[in-house]
């Protein structure tokens, strides 16, 4: 499936609904150990975008502050009524946002190319071989 120009997506109660306006810079599983904590399972299934891409069109979610394994500041978006995991920001790259794939309207254009954070990775997870795998999450590029 062909990834789409412009995307959508919502919580799973509908009370917040988001839209980005241009195609993701990238597709990737974060493994570190926040993804894990606050998704409850061995990585998030993340599509990067630029944040001025970004908008709420309903609803006002609710922000979890954390230091993240990095060393930055990684803030979550959830929905207070129904407790979806939405996006997440760090401070280290404020001007990218990361969206739950789960999340979107149509996931089925959602294709993984990198793994990040596999120092972090669980054991019982099973990785793909198709993805480049970044020990350190180290992401300079996040369009490459």
């Amino acid at each position: 499936m062909d990834v789409p120009a412009n995307f959508s997506g919502g919580c799973a109660c509908g009370s917040i609904r988001y839209h980005c306006s241009a195609a993701p810079l990238a597709m990737i599983n974060c493994h570190c150990r926040d993804c894990q904590r606050a998704g409850g399972s061995a990585y998030s299934p993340t599509v990067v975008i630029y944040s001025a891409n970004f908008v709420l069109l309903r609803g006002e979610p609710r922000y979890h502050e954390v230091a993240a394994d990095s060393g930055s500041i990684a803030r979550r978006g959830f929905c207070e009524k129904c407790g979806s995991p939405l996006f997440a920001s760090t401070s280290a790259r404020a001007y990218v946002m990361s969206v739950r794939a789960g999340s979107l309207d149509d996931p089925k254009w959602f294709r993984a190319a990198r793994d990040y954070w596999t120092r972090s990775a669980q054991p019982w997870d099973l990785l793909s071989p198709d993805t480049v795998k970044i020990g350190n999450g180290s992401m300079r590029n996040p369009g490459s």
